[in-house]
């Protein structure tokens, strides 16, 4: 999630009839299955050539070499590309070339054999969001239909569990049937719009390639919505002609559009921001129902959520009130405590033996000894993040006000207190030092940088890890939290329980469901929900 001062725009109010979804990276999330297809056949290729020419063996980066040179491209495309890159040549061939070929198309046909044999071993999962969305969408009457360059299209969706949400696809297949154009070309889009039976002004188009968004636009569809997976992609997203550009479609709710006369209002999307959403404490027969019966899990942020605010992070302390609420809590419930900070740190702060641990933003996971939970991933990027910070102790060393804070599995750099005109000088530092680290990526929470190892994985990743470890069947999932860092976990539980987000007085767009308005209450709402789950056990 990016800051209120993106470029998301505001949309309009363009009433939908019909809603278009890509498949691969809106609809369903193929990148691992992808990037493990593109490896067996990169590794299997270099290896056998490393041994027959007598050159050193130097595999598939399964993270930066799928990112540079095969993510989101055509496999020939693909194939070329990382080739290129290695100084590597081979002849083009054609399509009749079988995957035995070491030709550009053979190559492109073994990978997509590797690609069907990983879809034969595992579970593609559909981004929880997204579902909800298109499960709202049904709901309201809106005609849902998925499109895909792909020829694999039906099975992906079909290995998801979603193929049966969708009235009508357009896929890679078709394409080469009717010999339609690729995207930016929106000849696809017409095609699905036409076996909808819709009118493509009056449609929604989902996307997370910018040639895809191009496609919307240039087809004059009613509304294009840009799904920015990665922060760097928002800006490009929106230049590309995106009306709303959102990192997840839980952020997203349907809203209605008055009609000329009462009772004719149809339904379109907008963007969901803290100061639109109910606050959860207004709704106390919802939550009495939620909680009926249930197991609860309960996931809670640390910094301005169990704490307030404040200019300096060393004297974020935890109030003797709040401890004794989250204690009572534990007693009922899961309690999980969420937090960016270093795990011996937030330890050190709760002093709570009761609860489960998440520090460094999901890197780090530690349960009571009866739990028997450990859990530590990244350690082989803890000496490039040594190195960055021994830069950065220098290099930001006359920003005044700044506070870099090492982590065990993160950086941290604090700009609450930095002049305004020196921020962007200080980011521009912070990027210049990261291009000498490409395993480390820059994220963003409430007036601080932070710096992690570039793994898929982050709080949501964590909940869900606790959440398997600890729970046979579904539990009701709460998970209360303020900084941008904690959109993670509301996406991947979109539809799973409550997210409430803490205010502060503050807007900016969000996928929970719920808000409260500051630490004080949340305190309320956890003393509510102990005391719900201790009638109800009555």
């Amino acid at each position: 999630m990016t800051d209120a001062s993106d470029s998301r725009t505001t949309g309009g109010q363009v009433a939908i009839s019909a809603a278009l979804f890509d498949t691969d990276g809106v609809v369903t999330d193929t990148a691992v299955a992808h990037a493990d297809a593109w490896k067996r056949l990169f590794d299997g290729f270099l290896e056998a050539r490393a041994n027959r020419l007598g050159v050193p063996f130097e595999p598939f980066d399964s993270r930066l070499d799928y990112r540079r040179h095969v993510d989101g491209k055509p496999r020939k495309d693909g194939v070329e590309s990382f080739l290129a890159a290695r100084d590597i040549e081979v002849p083009y061939g054609n399509d009749d070339d079988g995957p035995e070929a070491e030709t550009v198309c053979g190559l492109a046909r073994r990978k997509d054999g590797y690609f069907q044999q990983w879809l034969e071993d595992n579970r593609v999962q559909a981004y929880p969001g997204t579902v909800r969305l298109i499960r709202a969408l049904r709901a309201a009457g809106v005609t849902v239909g998925v499109f895909s360059a792909s020829r694999n299209a039906a099975e992906v969706l079909q290995n998801a569990g979603v193929l049966e949400l969708f009235d009508a696809r357009c896929d890679g297949s078709d394409a080469a049937e009717l010999a339609l154009s690729g995207k930016p070309d929106p000849a696809m889009l017409f095609e699905l719009a036409r076996r909808l039976g819709v009118d493509p002004a009056s449609s929604l188009v989902i996307e997370d390639a910018i040639a895809g968004v191009r496609a919307g636009a240039e087809g004059e569809f009613g509304m294009v919505v840009g799904v920015a997976r990665a922060e760097d992609e928002t800006d490009a997203l929106a230049a590309a002609g995106a009306h709303l550009v959102v990192n997840d479609l839980s952020e997203l709710r349907l809203a209605r559009v008055r009609g000329e006369s009462p009772g004719d209002g149809q339904v379109t999307v907008e963007l969901k921001t803290l100061a639109t959403l109910p606050d959860i404490s207004d709704s106390p027969e919802m939550l009495r129902e939620q909680l009926r019966g249930q197991k609860l899990a309960s996931f809670l942020d640390y910094d301005g959520t169990l704490t307030p605010i404040v200019r300096d992070h060393s004297q974020a302390l935890l109030d003797e009130t709040m401890r004794r609420a989250v204690d009572n809590l534990s007693r009922h419930a899961l309690v999980t405590i969420v937090s960016g900070r270093d795990l011996t740190r937030l330890k050190n702060l709760v002093k709570l033996d009761g609860v489960i641990y998440v520090g460094s933003h999901g890197f780090e996971i530690h349960g009571p000894p009866s739990t028997n939970m450990f859990f530590e991933l990244g350690t082989e990027f803890l000496p490039e993040l040594d190195r960055l910070e021994a830069t950065l102790g220098e290099t930001l060393a006359d920003i005044e006000g700044h506070a870099l804070e090492r982590k065990r599995f993160s950086l941290a750099v604090h700009y609450r207190s930095v002049a305004k005109d020196d921020v962007s000088r200080l980011r521009g530092l912070v990027d210049d030092a990261l291009e000498e680290h490409p395993g480390l990526r820059l994220g963003h929470g409430k007036r601080v940088f932070e710096i992690r190892p570039d793994l898929a994985w982050g709080k949501g990743h964590a909940v869900l890890r606790v959440l398997e470890l600890m729970f046979h069947e579904q539990p009701l999932v709460i998970y209360i939290g303020d900084d941008i860092t904690d959109e993670d976990a509301f996406h991947m539980l979109a539809g799973r329980g409550l997210c409430i987000a803490v205010r502060h007085d503050e807007n900016r767009p969000t996928a929970a469901d719920f808000t409260v308005a500051d630490t004080e209450a949340v305190r309320r709402l956890l003393e509510t929900i102990t005391g719900l789950m201790t009638a109800d056990r009555h």
